[in-house]
């Protein structure tokens, strides 16, 4: 009777020993499975490491490879204005707006010619304003400015009585719907200068006349291609392949830098916005859209620059001291 009743309690042990038997299988199967998806993890990442610093090794190698372009014909980060052919208001087209009699500077009036001395045959000549624009192609302000004096800055550098350079900088890329439209056009502008210099006023001009709106996409890369070729390029496809290729993208990025921190040949000037417009080093805070205030503010500035130069050609010699008598 003692064994039968045994025999239940026998039965249930063997049932548990089964079941810890059984649960001891499958945590050696899990601690297995964990081992081996723990060793394939730092392997794929030893892997993935080795091709990380592979493609950085690469990367680093081709930039040090390539070299940085820099655009031909600039000075200081500008180009200066070989020629005004073609643009509307370098001739005697009057542009809407705009008094079609621009100032001769020349010719000021207020300016005493100096008479040359029985011992000096020649007379002294004013020195050209020196006129320097830093320019975005988004801005409203650098078109507003661009489109009231072309036509008296396209006379005066036809008269030789001034000159007039273009840096084309990058203050506005963020104002184009990711796009970096003032980016891509101060670039396509260094190819044009580049590879076109004769043309690059007229090609400067057309960006401004022709600005796409803030906050728009802009043109793309093949439109400001378009716009250079219709500006006259002299080699259309090298202008072409240069602005679609973003060739001078870098260079604009440092030079915008650059002016953002010191303008050059200035009294500690530095860019803060745009446009911005330096003549014989001094910046003009007058009416953007009147070019008889500009014309004014140039004009001051000549004068300043005309007696400048007399007082430092005509220093008087001094005067021979009687010897002394012993």
């Amino acid at each position: 009777m003692s064994t039968d009743d045994s025999r239940p309690e026998l039965a249930a042990i063997d049932r548990r020993e089964a079941v810890r038997e059984k649960a001891q299988q499958v945590r050696v199967q899990q601690s297995r499975a964990r081992l081996a998806r723990r060793s394939a993890l730092v392997a794929g990442v030893v892997v993935a490491g080795v091709a990380v610093t592979a493609v950085i090794a690469w990367t680093i190698s081709a930039t040090a490879g390539r070299p940085q372009l820099q655009p031909l014909n600039a000075t200081a980060d500008g180009f200066a204005i070989s020629s005004v052919a073609g643009v509307v208001g370098g001739d005697s087209e009057a542009q809407v707006g705009v008094d079609a009699s621009p100032t001769p500077l020349a010719e000021e009036s207020e300016t005493p010619t100096p008479t040359p001395d029985a011992t000096d045959s020649t007379e002294a000549a004013v020195p050209p304003v020196e006129i320097r624009v830093y320019v975005d192609y988004l801005s409203p302000g650098a078109r507003e400015w661009q489109l009231a004096n072309v036509q008296q800055l396209s006379a005066w550098v036809e008269q030789g009585a001034a000159t007039l350079t273009y840096h084309p900088v990058s203050m506005m890329a963020a104002k184009s719907n990711g796009t970096k439209y003032s980016l891509r056009a101060a670039g396509a502008a260094a190819c044009m200068a580049t590879y076109s210099p004769d043309d690059f006023f007229n090609f400067n001009n057309e960006l401004l006349s022709r600005q796409p709106a803030v906050d728009s996409d802009g043109y793309t890369d093949a439109e400001l291609a378009d716009l250079a070729i219709a500006s006259g390029a002299d080699d259309p496809k090298r202008v072409r392949s240069c602005i679609e290729s973003g060739d001078f993208s870098t260079w604009v990025k440092d030079a915008t830098e650059r002016a953002v921190t010191d303008i050059p040949e200035t009294d500690g000037l530095a860019l803060t916005g745009i446009p911005m417009v330096l003549v014989n080093g001094q910046a003009y805070v007058g009416a953007l859209g009147d070019p008889a205030e500009f014309s004014q503010f140039v004009l001051t500035s000549a004068s300043d620059a005309f007696y400048r130069s007399q007082e430092s050609t005509e220093s008087p010699a001094p005067s021979a001291s009687p010897s002394p008598t012993p």
